[in-house]
């Protein structure tokens, strides 16, 4: 079963979408085999969009990804990690297609609602950055 990391970020959190959002990763047959709600650090969001450092956003990124809490989950399926950017959207929610999540629920390419591994060695690095592996089941 392939694993990737999804990231309810912190304007979704605030909406109080948390379960509509899971409800959507198991509605579409992707097992939630860890989740917990945290707030990140400002070294942590450094450390984890550091493959960012260099670009214009990085700041604004950091900043907003520790402006509340978020949930982070390991999802587990068939291609889930197609499975998950299928059911995210584009990372515009404006060219987001309806009925996904960033359609739904983000309000602009900054706030768009969720994070998904992009491959199945970044999901390895994403996943163990937030779990150990005694906390996926």
């Amino acid at each position: 079963m392939e694993q990737t990391l999804s990231i309810i970020k912190p304007d979704a959190v605030a909406k109080g979408v948390i379960g509509k959002i899971l409800d959507r990763f198991e509605s579409n047959g992707l097992k939630i085999a860890a989740t917990k709600k945290m707030q990140l650090s400002r070294k942590d969001a450094e450390t984890f969009y550091a493959i960012h450092a260099e670009r214009p956003f990085f700041n604004d990124l950091v900043d907003f990804m520790i402006s509340g809490p978020v949930v982070v989950s390991v999802l587990e399926g068939e291609n889930a990690i197609a499975k998950n950017r299928e059911l995210m959207g584009a990372t515009n929610p404006k060219e987001a297609a309806a009925g996904t999540i960033r359609a739904d629920f983000a309000e602009n390419i900054d706030a768009n609602a969720v994070h998904g591994s992009d491959s199945a060695e970044n999901a390895a690095i994403e996943i163990s950055f937030f779990f150990a592996d005694r906390e996926i089941s």
